[in-house]
């Protein structure tokens, strides 16, 4: 009998079929041109959005920061029966022996920093020796995440970039001050003729080189639209863009734009002018 054989059954290759494999061809330079191209476009719209993102975190957390220190005045006011003095003994130029110790000092305790305000001798000055290493102390609720402080510290002393509202240079002189947070004197609620809702207590004044949380010249009165003023001078400003955030008598934070009206931003720094708040 004549036996048949099956190639395809003892695995031999039929005749004619090549067993040399095709290399799949490499990427061309212009294929890889295309590539980086097309990460770089990718790159280059996705960065402002994670920007953006950061930002908006960042200032969220100064909202945040801004309203601790205004729960933390109604805490003290609780307490005290008023708000903190913006300041006490406020030092002329020249001057060595006046205290000069700022709202945020006497607000520590309400901050969850009793034991820091413990530490430091408020019978002596905010630059005295004794208080020097509680003074250089970072408390990052008195910080804006945004702030392009290149250090954390300023003269050796732990920042501050909220300022308390002395009052208003925009539409009249501040004299005396007209704000809530004045020199050796104290308000309370019942003295907010405008209104808590209506009244800045504290705001972003960023980078201010006096902007230390033990200093009381972390007070300024407003004169400029919001991150207008000069460099060096003490006014309200910050470095989110579009605008500054304040916290409200009543403890509440708002944004307040750089293109608000004068008058309204007067309005909103005076605590007993019976001036009309317009919209903000």
């Amino acid at each position: 009998m004549r036996h048949l054989t099956d190639h395809r059954r003892v695995g031999l290759i039929p005749k004619g079929t090549s067993c040399v494999r095709t290399a799949r061809a490499a990427f061309t330079l212009v294929e890889l041109l295309v590539v980086i191209a097309i990460i770089g476009i990718l790159v280059s719209l996705l960065l402002p959005a994670i920007q953006a993102a950061r930002e908006a975190a960042r200032r969220t957390q100064c909202k945040n920061n801004l309203r601790q220190i205004g729960v933390a005045m109604h805490t003290y006011h609780d307490a005290q029966k008023k708000f903190p003095m913006g300041g006490l003994e406020w030092r002329p130029f020249g001057n060595t022996t006046k205290r000069q110790l700022a709202w945020s000092l006497f607000l520590l305790p309400y901050v969850e920093e009793a034991n820091l305000f413990k530490s430091i001798d408020a019978t002596k000055a905010f630059d005295h020796a004794d208080n020097a290493v509680a003074a250089a102390t970072v408390l990052n609720v008195y910080l804006c995440p945004s702030s392009r402080r290149t250090e954390q510290l300023s003269e050796g002393r732990g920042g501050c970039d909220y300022g308390g509202m002395y009052g208003e240079r925009i539409v009249r002189p501040n004299n005396p001050p007209r704000g809530l947070m004045v020199y050796d004197k104290a308000y309370a609620a019942r003295n907010v003729v405008d209104g808590l809702s209506k009244t800045i207590i504290v705001a972003e004044d960023s980078q201010f080189i006096d902007g230390q949380w033990i200093n009381g010249k972390n007070l300024f009165d407003q004169a400029y639209a919001i991150n207008a003023a000069p460099a060096g001078e003490n006014d309200m400003r910050s470095e989110h863009g579009g605008g500054a955030q304040a916290v409200l008598a009543d403890s509440s934070v708002h944004f307040l734009r750089e293109d608000l009206d004068l008058p309204t931003l007067a309005a909103l720094c005076t605590r007993a002018e019976g001036d009309q708040v317009g919209t903000y």
